[in-house]
């Protein structure tokens, strides 16, 4: 992304309605600032236009970029948080989510790979094994579901790819792999923690 073209800052009361990148939540919002410059509209005509805005979340009050009416910086982050995980995976996770906040694509499916492969150790699976096996770890200990056979192919082969092909991911690759770890991560971490503990029953006498 170049420099803006020459031109002018000033305050604005109207903006459109967007998802903030940093608090997640869809908003609306009359604080912000736009920037004008001279763009030829039509040949031979030359207007004042908007070329990017600057527009303040009213909930946690951050500003978020828009360029051409498209570019969002910072973007919104493939998938959602994930309560009860371990803070080592969370971290991970988070991460991968980050990535693709910044149209890294790549880098999103490398995280997710990473993350993978946490998750089964965490699990139980042994340490230092490649990313194949820590996938069919998951698979054949119950943690992918039965007709998910389809879903870890696809997530062995993106995985591999992603490290060892000289190959760019895309937000299509990126959002299949989180989606796959989203959902591995409530069935493991989030669901149990949501089931309610029977109270314990003393004997009766």
């Amino acid at each position: 992304m170049g420099p803006l073209p020459t031109g002018s800052w000033s305050p604005v009361t109207t903006t459109h309605a967007f998802q903030c990148g940093f608090c997640g939540n869809k908003i609306a919002t009359d604080k912000g600032w736009i920037f004008t410059a001279q763009r030829m509209t039509r040949p031979g005509y030359m207007e004042n236009v908007i070329v990017a805005t600057i527009e303040l979340c009213p909930l946690c009050h951050r500003p978020t970029f828009f360029e051409d009416g498209q570019a969002q910086i910072p973007g919104v982050p493939i998938g959602e948080s994930v309560p009860h995980v371990p803070n080592n995976v969370s971290a991970l996770y988070d991460e991968a989510r980050r990535c693709t906040a910044s149209n890294s694509f790549t880098a999103a499916v490398l995280a997710t790979r990473k993350l993978l492969m946490h998750i089964a150790v965490d699990l139980g699976a042994p340490q230092n094994k490649n990313f194949v096996e820590y996938i069919e770890y998951l698979a054949n200990s119950g943690y992918v579901p039965p007709n998910g056979k389809g879903w870890v192919d696809h997530i062995r082969k993106k995985g591999n790819e992603a490290n060892h092909e000289i190959v760019q991911m895309n937000a299509a690759d990126a959002r299949d792999l989180i989606a796959f770890a989203e959902m591995l991560l409530r069935f493991i971490y989030e669901f149990p923690k949501r089931v309610p503990v029977a109270p314990s029953s003393k004997p009766t006498p």
